[in-house]
């Protein structure tokens, strides 16, 4: 009896990118959770060994591939903002792989002491259970703003 192509795909393979889609969800919520908090250690654990940082808004714009180039580029900039990440939207794409992810962050830029808060869309692309890619957009007019000095008043002196 001749098989239809229907008869060829795996039973499971549409509850397949179901699960998956969960678990990266699952994944991104719990990497979110994360930052700015004293178990940001853990997020090492959460990132393929090879992926990508994109910052497309960065001055220059900047495309990282690898926990050491990451890592490097991050190191001297850790701690320039202090803050910590709230989802504010997640949006499912055809591929059980990639989440478009709205979030923002509340906090504060060290240098000045003035708040941080920004908005971001991001692409966030998953593999094997891990992140393997984050093309992030945040409001660079904003961090702009927060590491702007506050003019001295005259007047104190």
């Amino acid at each position: 009896m001749p098989s239809d192509a229907r008869d060829d795909a795996p039973e499971d393979a549409p509850n397949d990118g179901v699960a998956r889609r969960a678990a990266n969800r699952a994944l991104l919520e719990h990497v979110v959770s994360l930052y700015g908090t004293e178990r940001a250690g853990e997020l090492t654990a959460c990132y393929d060994p090879d992926w990508v940082l994109e910052l497309p808004f960065g001055d220059p714009p900047v495309r990282l591939e690898g926990g050491r180039e990451i890592g490097a580029y991050l190191a001297p900039r850790l701690g320039t903002f202090r803050f910590t990440l709230r989802l504010t939207a997640v949006h499912e794409c055809l591929d059980p792989d990639l989440l478009v992810v709205e979030y923002e962050s509340d906090g504060v830029a060290t240098p000045t002491g003035k708040p941080y808060r920004n908005a971001y869309i991001a692409l966030w692309r998953f593999r094997d259970g891990k992140v393997c890619g984050v093309k992030e957009f945040p409001n660079p007019m904003v961090a702009a703003e927060a590491l702007t000095p506050d003019p001295v008043d005259d007047e104190e002196e």
